[in-house]
């Protein structure tokens, strides 16, 4: 049993569908209106059919008030980390402090190519989203002296100017599966952004991936709950029964596997509203009852 201790959120994972643009930020409207903490959307710069990420955060941002907003992942291969770095504080101080990012180190190579980026290796995707997540770091980082200096094999930035500084601690969530990204996330991120129906053996499979965080996390002498764990989850897809046995088995993962961010995938927006407004503190409740019969591990 692994529980982090943090506080739950939930989420949105909304398809940034350009036929269909109004109905994109109504639902992002709807997901905040329903109580949900996060809206979030893929990034695939690669995709016509797909409204720009990055372009749609920002309008989402300015539509709502309240909820946070998030790349599910954004796309490193084809944004550079300065302009990643400079792009989320920028939004983070006109919004309130309301941005995550979410990052991911690339996948969907022949695209990634043929829209101009780099085609990388495994174990090179690694390095280059080690580097990108040193220099986001660095240009937020406007309390030290002297300009970024990160000379990497895959990103090289000798002399960028720091700032603007983030309205509040961006977190950095990175999407991974693999060992050697899942001990990156332990030494160098913030959170961990899976999707449930990527997992082959179900919630099962993310015992033996957070041990592979928590490894990455004592290498680099950090508290591995210092890191939170969320889960893209598709209802009804990855789930079974009725909203109330979701809760249950949502439940059930926050608290044997220590996930404390359920993000919804779908665009219906009746199964929204019922997962933000029934499942949501259903979990919620459950958690806590559950923590109380054990003993509850100190807040990260």
């Amino acid at each position: 049993m692994a529980d982090y201790g943090h506080d739950l959120v939930f989420g949105a994972f909304i398809t940034p569908s350009a036929q269909r643009p109004e109905r994109v930020v109504a639902l992002a409207q709807l997901a905040e209106r329903s109580g949900l903490d996060l809206v979030t959307f893929q990034d695939h710069p690669y995709q016509p059919a797909f409204l720009d990420t990055w372009t749609l955060l920002s309008y989402v941002a300015a539509a709502t008030d309240r909820i946070r907003v998030s790349a599910n992942v954004l796309n490193l291969p084809l944004r550079l980390p300065v302009v990643i770095a400079r792009s989320a504080a920028t939004l983070d101080v006109l919004s309130g402090g309301r941005v995550e990012l979410g990052i991911g180190a690339g996948s969907f190579w022949d695209a990634i190519e043929a829209n101009g980026g780099r085609r990388l290796a495994p174990g090179a995707a690694v390095e280059a989203l080690a580097e990108a997540i040193q220099i986001i770091r660095e240009v937020w980082a406007v309390d030290r002296r002297g300009a970024v200096r990160v000379e990497g094999r895959h990103y090289r930035v000798v002399g960028a100017k720091r700032g603007p500084a983030p309205a509040h601690d961006i977190g950095i969530w990175v999407g991974a599966y693999r060992p050697r990204m899942l001990r990156l996330i332990g030494r160098l991120a913030d959170g961990w952004l899976p999707s449930l129906p990527y997992l082959s053996g179900g919630p099962a499979d993310l015992a033996a991936m957070n041990a592979h965080i928590d490894a990455g996390a004592a290498t680099a002498g950090r508290d591995p709950r210092a890191i939170r764990r969320l889960l893209n989850v598709a209802a009804p897809d990855s789930l079974t029964g009725s909203p109330h046995q979701w809760a249950h088995q949502l439940a059930d993962i926050a608290l044997e596997y220590g996930i404390s961010g359920f993000i919804h995938i779908g665009d219906d927006p009746q199964v929204l509203e019922r997962f933000a407004r029934e499942v949501a503190p259903a979990v919620r409740e459950l958690v806590v009852a559950g923590r109380g019969r054990s003993p509850a591990p100190p807040q990260a």
